[in-house]
């Protein structure tokens, strides 16, 4: 079974990377990032994503999103440190078949890639009641403009990166901010990452 691993943490990738290999199961491709992910399953064929979320580039949930509509045969497991309703929610939302937390025991996590791969969701049951939280209440587009602005990028930066207009970003901001009741683009980012829905 041919995996390919994202996760941006050198030294967590490689521990999963060794703990899949040793089962004698699973030929594993490791991808450094989102962006790089991405290249990787434009170019070859895979049985498997398995992903953490917060990566540079393109997140875990960006990249099961990308590949529900690619490569709708493609499944998907994504690993976390971070049990956040939003994320939960969004991960079912795009096509996730299993969301596990980093700490589940290794024996959990190949018991899960099998499961997935037999067509069979695994959610850990505490993240799966947190997911029946509060709904999201931003849109894609909103989502980008914040996390661009997160990461400190003028309205400008934002502008050019999503080949966008400006006033367009000054919308998408200000949406989000009266959507999560924010006082500004910083506090906004913040409500979102804290939910998980960013």
């Amino acid at each position: 079974m041919k995996i390919l691993l994202a996760e941006d943490q050198a030294m967590v990738r490689g521990a999963l990377s060794a703990l899949l290999s040793l089962s004698g199961e699973f030929d594993v491709v490791q991808a450094a990032d989102g962006d790089a992910a991405l290249k990787l399953l434009q170019q070859q064929e895979f049985d498997l994503l398995l992903s953490d979320i917060e990566m540079p580039g393109l997140t875990g949930l960006e990249l099961a999103t990308w590949c529900q509509s690619h490569k709708p045969e493609l499944k998907i497991v994504i690993v976390t440190t971070f049990g956040r309703a939003g994320y939960i929610k969004r991960a079912i939302e795009s096509g996730v078949g299993g969301f596990l937390l980093k700490d589940a025991p290794s024996d959990t996590l190949i018991a899960a890639i099998n499961q997935v791969m037999a067509g069979k969701r695994v959610i850990d049951p505490e993240l799966a009641i947190m997911a029946i939280g509060e709904q999201d209440p931003l849109n894609d587009k909103e989502r980008r403009a914040l996390r661009l602005a997160a990461e400190g990028k003028s309205t400008a930066d934002i502008a050019n990166t999503l080949f966008i207009a400006e006033g367009t970003v000054r919308n998408y901001l200000s949406e989000a901010m009266s959507k999560l009741h924010a006082t500004n683009r910083i506090d906004a980012a913040r409500i979102a990452k804290q939910k998980g829905w960013l």
